[in-house]
């Protein structure tokens, strides 16, 4: 079936709602960076927000980045997407392991710990739109609602999920965001925060065989549920040795002369999707001679 999202419109226009199955792209992450079963749930959450919240998007060069810093043993991630779902993003620790929660689930809070979320949009204008708000609880999910609420004044509802298999590799994964607009009915929220929360999780519902499209017409289908679109999503990395060869040229003229003086190749990985770049000693001599440090080793 693949990933996807559905975008849709209710109770007049005056609520907007997203919902999506992600479970491809969080599996092809959890093995680009070779994941701990938490760090797998952490970071497939972000992923399929980022990828909602880049389709929320109207340039189509628009790119939004949301990166989140925590005092757990995850540290926090980075993820980044385009207006066309493609998303991508890393952990700063791939390995974390904690013990369950109470609740008998992967510890995503304990994980990440106390810390911000930033969300920063560049629209192509001189400076990015950048807001950051303080982590309530490291769960993504109410993090995010917190953000929209602070940050962009939109009351919103956000569910996410991350469901893996006993040999730790992912079975379910997908999400939703429900935003009231405004002139939306006071009432109309109430009644969709009660329903909201008696739902069964996000990954229930997918477990089941509950198609996005179903989940939204079960969650609004009494308010006029209009669909509007299905996007397809995925994770995509955008690196090339051209982008890389920038990073070494990064390092400054003192720590590449003394990488060309070693005489030894170098390898450089995308922190996006780990791929590997390989310069040879000759190769960085031309970087080097380019900014005008000389010599051989």
């Amino acid at each position: 079936m693949g990933d996807y999202i559905v975008r849709a419109s209710a109770a007049n226009g005056n609520i907007r709602a997203f919902c999506a199955t992600t479970r491809e792209l969080t599996e092809y992450a959890r093995q680009c960076h070779d994941t701990s079963p938490v760090v797998t749930a952490a970071l497939g959450r972000l992923l399929t927000a980022g990828a909602i919240m880049g389709s929320m998007q109207k340039g189509k060069d628009d790119i939004l980045t949301i990166q989140l810093r925590g005092d757990g043993p995850m540290r926090g991630m980075t993820v980044t997407a385009d207006s066309k779902a493609n998303v991508k993003g890393y952990p700063v620790v791939n390995d974390a392991m904690l013990p369950a929660n109470s609740k008998g689930k992967l510890d995503v809070s304990g994980a990440i710990g106390a810390g911000v979320l930033t969300v920063i949009k560049d629209m192509g204008l001189k400076d990015p739109y950048s807001g950051q708000v303080e982590l309530v609880s490291g769960e993504i999910a109410e993090d995010l609602a917190y953000y929209f609420a602070v940050s962009e004044q939109v009351p919103s509802a956000v569910s996410l999920g991350v469901l893996m298999e006993k040999n730790n590799t992912v079975r379910q994964a997908g999400g939703l965001i429900i935003q009231a607009l405004p002139g939306a009915d006071e009432d109309g929220i109430t009644l969709l925060e009660d329903r909201l929360g008696s739902l069964p999780s996000m990954t229930s519902m997918l477990d089941d065989g509950m198609l996005p499209e179903q989940i939204l017409e079960h969650i609004l289908g009494d308010q006029d549920l209009q669909i509007s679109d299905r996007t397809d999503t995925r994770f995509y990395c955008n690196c090339d040795r051209k982008r890389v060869e920038k990073v070494v040229v990064s390092l400054g003229r003192d720590e590449l002369t003394d990488i060309i003086k070693e005489g030894e190749p170098l390898e450089l990985k995308c922190r996006f999707c780990n791929k590997a770049y390989d310069f040879t000693p000759e190769e960085l001599r031309m970087i080097g001679k380019r900014l005008g440090i000389g010599g051989r080793p």
